[in-house]
């Protein structure tokens, strides 16, 4: 297993949660960004810096991930496309994205993209909050101890 992260849009204190897990379960944590990001040295974490462009990074880490894999994304098409290639998808909200519940996601996603070319205001997400904090930090834990157990 690997974890790939959608870094650009990443907050700070998820970061910070996975360098510590990476550490803590040897497994491999790689940041995509389409700019220079600081990483803590270690033997596993690494980064890939992506040109600028349109969803750039969201495809490299399609094209580089394997089943099995894990992807940090709040974008719902990336982890649409992550699911389908066998992969996981976690949101940096703790929000676990399975093939259960993706296609309604990806539907409210356009919806709500068509109202707001519409003009329609839909305002934005909520602040990231400390229960979104520990909301992933749950979830991450849950997934890396079930994969410790395979």
């Amino acid at each position: 297993m690997k974890i790939w992260v959608d870094a650009d849009a990443c907050p700070v204190v998820i970061k910070e949660i996975l360098f510590r897990a990476a550490e803590r379960t040897g497994i491999a944590l790689v940041l995509v960004a389409n700019q220079g990001l600081n990483v803590p040295r270690s033997a596993f974490i690494s980064t890939l810096q992506v040109p600028h462009g349109f969803d750039v990074a969201d495809d490299e880490i399609v094209r580089r991930m394997d089943a099995g894999d894990l992807v940090i994304t709040s974008d719902i098409p990336l982890a649409a496309e992550a699911i389908a290639k066998g992969g996981q998808a976690l949101s940096p909200r703790g929000e676990l994205h399975t093939t259960e519940n993706i296609g309604a996601r990806l539907n409210m996603r356009d919806f709500l993209d068509t109202m707001r070319a519409s003009g329609v205001d839909t305002g934005g997400p909520s602040a990231f909050s400390q229960r979104d904090k520990q909301d992933f930090a749950n979830a991450l834990d849950r997934i890396l101890t079930k994969y410790a157990k395979n």
